[in-house]
């Protein structure tokens, strides 16, 4: 063995800070990019937001932008940066005249759907949550100040769900409270609304809600008790066996299970209203589709003049060096960071305008004529490498005649035909196979393999085993278990 030095050549990709940003643009969604430029505006200070973009404007950002040019450090980063993003990424080659013209448009094509924009400033909202709500009862209830501290502590260990998973004897241990009065001071809030509420388990929140329902006959515990395993399986015969009970009395109790609740504190969970704002409008003009983005709220960036003119003199008035530094540094920062959200703009357009001209019968006619398409497909039609699609399809909307679909909604694997014809999208089969158990005989449901018959007949090709992953993404139940037998 020796050491030696030696040389030799490669190439290397070389992320830069500058790169990972525009990355990070490109994947966020339109709150998290608000937000980020909101940031930028407060750290930056040669940013500044405009109510409207003059050409001025775009004047003095592509001035700044020649300006901080001898500041690159080698061209080979700007290459490697071109490779990634799949446009000119070089501040000489940026298309500033495109850049003005889209920024007057955009606005302007946008402003047809304001009027479907949710104004946050009407919504108010306060919701209670059910800790708040338990904490309540005990204030009402008339407890001494010792179940008080019991029950607040009990309460504390309750999940959203409504079950108290905790052992009791940690609780009194972490509590310091015995054991004794903690289990007195449970079976108290046993008696709260909802019912079922600080059950340690199931069965213990069934016969609890049984009770409040005065419903607790010795048939209904027993099959609580015994037989809730079957009960799941709808395997009412075994019940009624293990009852020596007519089906029929056994179907009927079995309703009144049915209709308690397995997680009382459902109802108070958190349903706060999520407004999903579209980042791209698709209309329908004459027989072609037209596609814009939405520019509505996004800041609008421009760079600076005073702090342009001290970069432009080389010098900060006092003559510090230094500090025209640091502005040079500002301003590359900020002009790379409107170039950054420019590129991201202009490829969820690229993207968007192929998916609606690889998706136009979807467009026309619905969901259920959604083609087979896959994020190849796309990336070959614009030019672009597929983890770019995969980056701008991710928390992106579009807002179609349809409704309003995330950008992934369109790609979906393709199901053979039976017949030889195209092949179907997987969500037009799930479609499918929702519309043909919503119109099965309930005492007959359909099973897999039926469901797999009926699908063939419709030109279909497709597995057993497909049909049963497409029903659980769906929430369908098995044929066992969706049979009504009354």
């Amino acid at each position: 063995m020796a050491l030696r030095q030696t040389m030799n050549l490669s190439q290397n990709l070389v992320i830069t800070p500058q790169l990972q940003q525009a990355i990070k643009l490109l994947q966020m969604s339109r709150l998290e990019l608000e937000s980020q430029v909101r940031n930028e505006l407060e750290e930056n200070p040669i940013l500044e937001e405009a109510e409207i973009l003059r050409e001025e404007d775009f004047e003095r950002t592509k001035e700044a932008a020649s300006q901080v040019e001898g500041h690159t450090e080698t061209s080979s980063e700007s290459t490697s940066e071109q490779n990634s993003l799949q446009d000119p990424q070089k501040i000489d080659e940026f298309e500033w005249e495109s850049y003005l013209e889209t920024q007057h448009k955009m606005p302007r094509e946008a402003s047809h759907g304001n009027e479907e924009i949710m104004n946050y400033e009407n919504v108010i909202t306060a919701t209670q949550t059910l800790h708040d709500y338990l904490y309540w009862q005990v204030k009402m209830v008339g407890f001494s100040r010792e179940e008080e501290l019991m029950a607040d502590a009990l309460i504390s260990y309750i999940d959203d769900d409504g079950y108290l998973k905790t052992p009791l004897a940690q609780i009194a241990e972490e509590e310091k409270f015995s054991l004794p009065d903690l289990e007195d001071t449970l079976s108290l809030i046993h008696e709260f609304d909802p019912a079922g509420v600080g059950a340690r388990d199931l069965k213990e929140c069934l016969l609890i809600q049984a009770k409040h329902l005065e419903e607790d006959t010795n048939d209904l515990v027993q099959l609580i008790q015994n037989h809730l395993k079957d009960l799941e399986k709808k395997n009412y015969e075994a019940i009624a066996k293990a009852l020596n009970k007519p089906l029929e009395e056994v179907a009927e109790i079995s309703k009144i299970i049915y209709s308690m609740d397995p997680k009382p504190g459902r109802a108070y969970a958190g349903n706060d209203t999520h407004y999903v704002t579209p980042d791209v409008y698709v209309y329908k003009v004459g027989d072609e589709y037209s596609v814009s983005l939405n520019e509505d709220g996004m800041p609008k960036l421009r760079i600076s003049n005073f702090y342009k003119n001290m970069l432009k003199g080389g010098a900060t008035p006092t003559g510090d060096a230094v500090a025209a530094d640091y502005i040079s540094e500002k301003v590359k920062s900020a002009v790379w960071l409107i170039k950054s959200i420019h590129q991201r703009q202009r490829t969820i357009f690229k993207v968007a305008d192929s998916i609606v001209k690889h998706q136009k019968d979807f467009f026309d006619r619905g969901a259920a004529f959604l083609k087979p398409m896959i994020l190849r497909d796309i990336a070959a039609d614009i030019g672009m490498h597929e983890s770019t699609v995969s980056r701008v399809t991710t928390s992106k909307y579009m807002h179609t005649p349809q409704g309003i679909y995330e950008l992934k909604y369109f790609f979906n694997s393709g199901i053979s035909s039976s017949d030889g014809g195209d092949s179907l999208a997987s969500e037009s089969v799930k479609l499918k196979i929702k519309d043909l158990v919503s119109k099965e005989d309930p005492k007959k449901p359909l099973s897999d393999q039926k469901l797999v018959d009926l699908l063939k007949k419709d030109g279909v090709d497709i597995a057993r085993r497909t049909v049963a992953k497409y029903r659980e993404i769906l929430r369908i139940l098995p044929s066992s278990q969706r049979k009504k037998f009354f």
